[in-house]
């Protein structure tokens, strides 16, 4: 009869994972997904323990999910990924190079993008901080965790750009700051840092430092310059340390913010925070700027990932009128 992993085993194990995800500097988001995957694996073969596991094993339950609860490619891939940390980094019993489960099918739609007129619409019909927050996405070219944590020494003024940190390639870029929202965002600095001096003033102020900063610069997390561009409204207590933080604002907030602006001007498309992203690219793509530089500007380690906008660029990218306008 197979080993099998008990309550408390199987927490161990988790935590376990926990502990070398934060070794390595994952994001929090990467943790609580992969630490997720695992649970999910060792349900999956009725709590056997993975350390009597292997690449079979693996190969299964990545097909099930493929076959059976029909998942998209993006999160077979990110399952995958989890296993292979578990076995490589946790186990110390690297998987065998090549995994052999069905595949999911990679989606072929084109990304969602919003026009130069519509982008307007959008934004003209939000308010306050999510306004903000969603005219940096699209002027920038950002995702939406990226812009979250954008802290306020990465705001460059005299320079016109943004330092892009902790990104999904974990590679830091530069992307260009727009002038329209400058004045705005000088504003709304200044009301974050009287905010800031309150928590200061109540026994408060500090912020999460990324890679144990907070133990290598005393008192940074309390420094001005590390804080969160865009705060949340309440302190919270951070689920790694306990420390009560004043964390960046909530994501579901901006995302509300702008499905409700899409269905008040009465625009027929799937809308979210990262069809800005796909605005600014294909826009940028449409006023000349070659490849590469929107490659940089988006942070794509392969140009290939770009070229995707190339097909939604003017006239539904095949560059053909139709018959019926001739």
């Amino acid at each position: 009869m197979e080993p099998l992993l008990s309550t408390s085993a199987q927490q161990k194990l988790l935590d376990q994972v926990r502990d070398v995800i934060r070794l390595k500097r994952y994001s929090h988001k990467t943790e609580q997904s992969y630490v997720a995957w695992v649970q999910r694996y060792i349900l999956f073969h009725n709590k056997r323990q993975p350390q009597e596991m292997g690449t079979e094993e693996v190969e299964a339950f990545l097909t099930h999910l493929a076959v059976t609860e029909n998942v998209a490619a993006s999160t077979q891939n990110q399952a995958r990924s989890a296993l292979i940390f578990l076995y490589r980094h946790v186990l110390q019993h690297p998987l065998t190079e090549n995994i052999e489960a069905i595949r999911a099918k990679r989606s072929k739609d084109l990304p969602t993008v919003l026009t130069i007129a519509e982008v307007k619409a959008v934004l003209g019909a939000m308010t306050g901080t999510p306004q903000l927050m969603a005219e940096l996405l699209y002027g920038t070219g950002m995702r939406l965790n990226e812009g979250l944590q954008i802290r306020v020494k990465d705001v460059d003024f005299g320079q016109q750009q943004i330092t892009v940190r902790d990104t999904q390639g974990n590679q830091d870029r530069v992307t260009v700051l727009p002038q329209r929202i400058v004045e705005r965002l000088q504003a709304h600095l200044v009301l974050i840092k009287h905010q800031h001096q309150q928590d200061l003033d109540q026994g408060y102020g500090q912020v999460y430092l990324p890679y144990a900063l907070e133990r290598k610069y005393a008192n940074a997390d309390r420094d001005w310059i590390w804080q969160y561009v865009f705060t949340a409204s309440n302190r919270s207590e951070d689920p790694q340390s306990g420390i009560v933080h004043r964390h960046h604002l909530d994501p579901s907030i901006i995302q509300k913010a702008i499905k409700v602006a899409v269905r008040q001007v009465g625009i027929a498309k799937k809308a979210s925070c990262h069809t800005l992203r796909h605005s600014f690219a294909t826009h940028l793509l449409e006023n000349g700027y070659d490849i590469r530089t929107v490659q940089e500007l988006l942070g794509h380690k392969d140009v290939k990932t770009t070229m995707v906008y190339t097909h939604v660029v003017n006239r539904n990218g095949l560059g053909v009128r139709s018959p019926l306008d001739l």
